[in-house]
This record gives structure tokens, sequence and C-alpha cells, in this order.
């Protein structure tokens, strides 16, 4: 099994930053991609940066220029680094983690609330 764990929600103001960590654990060596996601209320979940084994990323046109995810393969933890947030990026953010070894397989962690107040 993978288990990936979420830290770094909380509330913040708009125009300041935080910092999201997913680590992950348990069958390490069938990870793929790996990326984050969010849902806000009365919306779909969205794609917000995804990141590739070869560092390949790709964002969202809401937080490009904004946020940067990066990838600790050491340390098997990836990383939403978030900057000038704004109101809308309220949400829940999840960490998704794409499976090498099962064909459209994909590990979820249990989402970790991202408050931005005007």
């Amino acid at each position: 099994q993978v288990q990936l764990v979420e830290s770094g929600g909380g509330l913040v103001q708009a125009g300041g930053s935080l910092r999201l960590s997913c680590a992950a654990s348990g069958s390490i060596f069938g990870i793929g991609a790996m990326g984050w996601y969010r849902q806000a209320p009365g919306k779909q979940r969205e794609l917000v940066a995804r990141i590739t084994g070869g560092g390949s990323t790709n964002y969202a046109d809401s937080v490009r220029g904004r946020f940067t995810i990066s990838r600790d393969s050491a340390k098997n933890t990836v990383y939403l680094q978030m900057n000038s947030l704004k109101p809308e990026d309220t949400a829940v953010y999840y960490c998704n983690a794409e499976s090498r070894l099962v064909a459209q397989y994909h590990y979820w962690g249990q989402g970790t609330r991202v408050t931005v107040s005007s």
C-alpha cells in the first residue's frame, strides 16, 4: 500500500503564502507522477499542479506564476509553494500519486483545507 500524508494547510490572509507538503510511504517504488488537486464548494475537483518523475510540470492557468510544485525523491515528498494567495484559492487540497504498476490507479491523500481570507 501507499500512504500519502499532507500537511501545511490552514488559514492565511490574501496575498500571503503557504507551503503544502505530501509525504509518501509504503510501496514507494510503485509511484510515478504526483500532483495536487483542489475542490472548492460547488465546484468540480481540478488539477492544480503535477510533476513527473523526470521533473516535468503542469499548472492550471489560474495558478501559473504563483504556485510552484517540487519533488524531493530521496524524501518521497512533494511540495506545493503557494504565493500571492487569493480568496478564490480557498479549497480542500488533495495530494495525488499515480501508480507505475497499475493502469489508471491513483493514490490520494486525505485532503488539507486552505482558507484565504480577505
